[in-house]
């Protein structure tokens, strides 16, 4: 039976809204990590930007990966890191800092994100500012090291898909794809 690697260095990332720091509070406490919630290293020019309903843009967005990079770095023994790392750019970018660095990806639609951003006033992040987020996102799925997940299943359940990933066991999804029919090309005309 495998375990989970000595050193992990995970992100939990999606858009506003999708439970980022809910699973990243699971996943450092399962295994013993200090978590970084990426939103307390923006800018104070940054938080005025989105707390006025202003999309960040990539250049706004350099700096603060820039420190993340370097937040990551700075936890030798491995860290959780929030992070919404919409573009694989923005993901290669905290790659480069630390090799092996995964990402668990917190998939939900639109109208969900909308909802449960809604539900948390007083946050940084405006309604308004969901469509942006979708907007920029980059599905990285099909990128090495990234779990996608479903953002709306039970947060014990969620905790679970990813100790079994980190585990090197099949996930939920994965045994779902391992077993989906495929078809045969001697059958096709």
């Amino acid at each position: 039976m495998s375990s989970v690697p000595s050193t992990v260095f995970l992100v939990v990332m999606g858009v506003a809204g999708c439970g980022k720091s809910s699973l990243g509070q699971v996943c450092a406490a399962h295994l013993g990590l200090p978590l970084l919630e990426g939103d307390d290293f923006h800018s104070s020019a940054n938080v005025s930007k989105m707390r006025s309903g202003i999309a960040l843009s990539d250049d706004d967005r350099q700096t603060w990966l820039d420190t993340l990079a370097a937040q990551l770095q700075a936890h030798p023994a491995g860290v959780v890191l929030t992070c919404s790392a919409l573009r694989q750019r923005y993901r290669d970018r905290l790659r480069a800092a630390v090799p092996g660095l995964r990402f668990v990806f917190l998939s939900l639609t639109q109208d969900q994100a909308r909802e449960r951003v809604a539900a948390r006033p007083g946050h940084l992040f405006p309604v308004s500012l969901v469509a942006s987020q979708f907007e920029t996102l980059e599905d990285p799925s099909h990128e090495a090291g990234v779990l996608r997940v479903d953002a709306t299943r039970p947060l014990a359940e969620l905790g679970g898909q990813v100790q079994q990933w980190l585990n090197g066991l099949p996930t939920v999804d994965a045994v779902a794809a391992a077993s989906a029919p495929t078809s045969n090309p001697s059958l096709e005309v």
